[in-house]
């Protein structure tokens, strides 16, 4: 035993059962406001200078970038993470709607424009080919159909259990779950162009279309229902809400507070040990870091079942990104909120990076300008801007020391050549992050961006759970649990280990039968 810790751990008169967290990006926080809302003594640890995770924010030359997510989907699951707590989220954030979500350019010229007015994507469709109309009418049936269960029924409940599992094997067949977001799209449209737009979301997340799960075909749906949207003031004023409502609750976060190792007593995690030396209690642990990171350094010295370091190192972790973050002191006018740049190649691309891990000489590209929509993120008459650029991960051996400013300069001149002429006069502050950056600061397994690759073989049971195999009184939270990565996905994993631990009142009793 490593940990001297009771069940019921306490401090300072407080009889709460305590409930440390470990990381503070969105399913950390999310999870840590639900279970402060149920009663629990939260205490959230950062070992960063300032909460958010993969959700921070830089702040230059009066330029505010957000660091990771952008992209809001289903905003009424935010709603429901205030309210777990008796708030208000317009007491602290506002949620606006972007129109059109997307521009999509294409590397002959040709431009979608993508958006939740079905005549006008119909409209869009037929410009390249008519034909392919009534197929989209098809495909978004078989969207709401796969949302209906894969997102609604299963999105939110934890997959630790077979029977559960076997269970949903049935809809998993009947849905066509087993086949690919591309293999279904494509039986739906015939320009390839179409095909592209219609399967590209998975890359949002961190899969390969090709081989993602087709249950993520229900992006289509979900977007169309709820729309795309932004938070005013970035999606730091998410992580900022968020905290408040965790500290209005009597909870706390603590940054600085790099967690060496979980602790244990007799099977059941008891607390944690700070890099500091310093050692916490807890009744219960949950991590929203990389589940490779957890198991392999936070119970690394302890003997494990499933995830051990060989089934770590042989699991497929979803790309690499390079992210440019940029300002100027100019207006591009013309650009949107959300551009997607496609370059010349689409499979043999994607190809490079998930297969070869090799850095290709093209590349593919979105674009990010929040001041299209949000002016105050950025000086007057200047714009804001994230560029990202899907890469292999560290698997490829790439020195990203050493590619870095050159990959920058070609991520430039692809811009400079198709939506941001005359950039490189323009820009006042400039600042990139790798794979390598990824992997040093956030603590991803390979450096990857969305943690484990949402395959099929790597999802649901498959996927670490999050209520640990491993340990008792642990729980999983995060891009690289299920559901898996996206904002949805990551408020469903925060929900779902809220769910799997009772009201603070009835804790005691539920932790004795759990062991007796």
């Amino acid at each position: 035993m490593d940990g001297s810790a009771g069940y019921f751990a306490g401090g300072g008169g407080d009889t709460r059962p305590s409930v440390l967290v470990i990381g503070s990006g969105f399913g950390g926080l999310a999870a840590a406001v639900r279970l402060a809302g149920k009663g629990y003594r939260v205490t959230v640890l950062e070992r960063l200078d300032a909460p958010g995770g993969r959700a921070s924010v830089y702040r230059h030359d009066g330029f505010t970038f957000d660091a990771g997510p952008t992209i809001i989907t289903a905003p009424q699951m935010l709603a429901d993470v205030w309210a777990s707590a008796g708030a208000r989220i317009e007491e602290d954030v506002t949620i606006r709607p972007c129109d059109p979500f997307y521009r999509i350019r294409f590397d002959d010229g040709a431009t979608f424009t993508y958006s939740g007015d079905r005549e006008a994507m119909r409209r869009e469709i037929a410009r390249f080919d008519p034909g392919d109309v009534a197929g989209y009418d098809r495909f978004l049936e078989k969207s709401g159909e796969i949302y209906r269960v894969a997102f609604e029924q299963l999105a939110d409940k934890p997959f630790h259990s077979i029977p559960f599992t076997a269970s949903a094997m049935a809809d998993l067949v009947r849905l066509e779950g087993y086949k690919s977001v591309y293999g279904i799209v494509s039986r739906y449209f015939r320009h390839p162009h179409l095909r592209t737009v219609f399967s590209y979301h998975p890359l949002l997340v961190g899969g390969n279309p090709f081989t993602t799960t087709a249950y993520y075909c229900l992006i289509a749906h979900l977007e169309g229902r709820f729309g795309v949207h932004y938070a005013e003031g970035g999606m730091g004023a998410l992580v900022r809400g968020m905290v408040r409502v965790l500290e209005a609750a009597g909870g706390e976060v603590r940054c600085n507070a790099e967690v060496s190792r979980i602790l244990t007593e007799g099977g059941r995690a008891s607390g944690v040990e700070l890099a500091s030396g310093e050692r916490i209690e807890a009744d219960a642990v949950v991590s929203n870091a990389d589940p490779a990171w957890t198991y392999g350094r936070l119970l690394g010295h302890l003997p494990r079942k499933r995830w051990t370091d060989r089934k770590i190192e042989k699991s497929d972790y979803s790309m690499g990104l390079f992210v440019w973050y940029f300002g100027t002191k100019r207006r591009f006018e013309d650009v949107g909120h959300h551009t997607i740049l496609m370059g010349p190649r689409y499979r043999g691309l994607l190809d490079d990076i998930f297969q070869n891990h090799s850095l290709a000489e093209d590349c593919s590209l979105y674009l990010h300008r929040p001041t299209a929509s949000d002016p105050g993120l950025a000086p007057d008459g200047c714009d804001t801007f994230y560029v990202l650029s899907p890469v292999p991960n560290l698997a490829s051996g790439d020195d990203w020391s050493t590619l870095g400013e050159a990959y920058r300069a070609k991520v430039q001149k692809r811009l400079e050549e198709t939506v941001l002429p005359g950039l490189g006069a323009e820009i006042v502050t400039s600042h990139f992050v790798t794979p390598a950056d990824f992997e040093s600061r956030y603590l991803s397994h390979l450096g990857a961006g969305f943690s484990l690759e949402p395959k099929l073989f790597q999802s649901a049971w498959f996927r670490p759970h999050n209520k640990s195999e491993e340990v008792e009184g642990l729980y999983l939270t995060g891009a690289g649990t299920h559901p898996g990565a996206g904002l949805p996905g990551v408020l469903s994993s925060a929900k779902i280990v809220a769910d799997l631990l009772p009201e603070a009142a009835d804790y005691r009793a539920a932790a004795r039968t759990s062991v007796s």
